[in-house]
């Protein structure tokens, strides 16, 4: 699936919203926690989405593409278009709150991250810190994983969990996994990138070591 590149991991970011896993993540490259990687682009399908005003802030490429009103694969050929002009290895969604085409997910295979507020597969969809809340969880927390065809389903790269404290509510409960979301996004990215890894069916495991193992740890493709 992957194979050695000589030059950092170029990351495209797509936001709808404010962008605060984007944020983490360019805050983990700017201090070293995430190396051999840079943001490459960041495409909002919102005009006024805050994300754009922060990447603009920190001098990051950045466009938007406004989807309402137009057909999602129409929409997606003209983002992928500009993630390739960008020379786009990995899609790292950051609040997307669009829905990708097949053809986009296709291209992209197993180079698109998601992370989703639960333990997946439990709550998709959308406000599923409170769906978790209301079921009365013991445990919830994020999920990292690739995007497939199917909503908030694709072979897990890694989960972080918290406990759910009996004083809390849905919204104190969903700010504090938030905290962990800007975690597990830098190590699940991290990990994508060190090409030790690869999806087997369902499942995000360690390569098995070879004689020729010794690679730079770039990704892609």
């Amino acid at each position: 699936m992957f194979s050695e590149r000589i030059h950092s991991t170029r990351l495209g970011i797509l936001l709808s919203g404010r962008g605060s896993n984007f944020l983490a993540i360019a805050e983990s490259i700017r201090t070293g926690k995430l190396s051999g990687v840079e943001i490459a682009v960041v495409i909002s399908n919102v005009a006024e989405a805050p994300g754009v005003a922060a990447a603009v802030q920190l001098g990051l490429p950045h466009a938007v593409l406004v989807s309402k009103g137009r057909k999602r694969a129409e929409h997606d050929a003209d983002v992928a278009a500009l993630l390739n002009s960008h020379k786009v290895d990995l899609v790292c969604l950051a609040g997307y709150m669009r829905l990708l085409s097949p053809e986009f997910v296709a291209a992209y295979r197993h180079r698109i991250l998601n992370i989703h507020p639960s333990l997946l597969p439990a709550f998709p969809g959308l406000d599923a810190q409170r769906q978790a809340f209301d079921y009365g969880v013991k445990v919830t927390g994020c999920t990292v994983h690739f995007v497939d065809d199917e909503l908030d389903h694709g072979a897990i790269v890694l989960q972080r969990a918290i406990p759910v404290l009996e004083s809390e509510d849905a919204h104190s409960l969903a700010a504090r996994i938030l905290v962990e979301e800007h975690i597990a996004y830098t190590e699940a990215i991290a990990r994508v990138v060190s090409g030790e890894y690869e999806v087997q069916g369902r499942r995000h495991v360690k390569k098995a070591r070879s004689r020729d193992a010794g690679t730079t740890g770039r990704l892609l493709v």
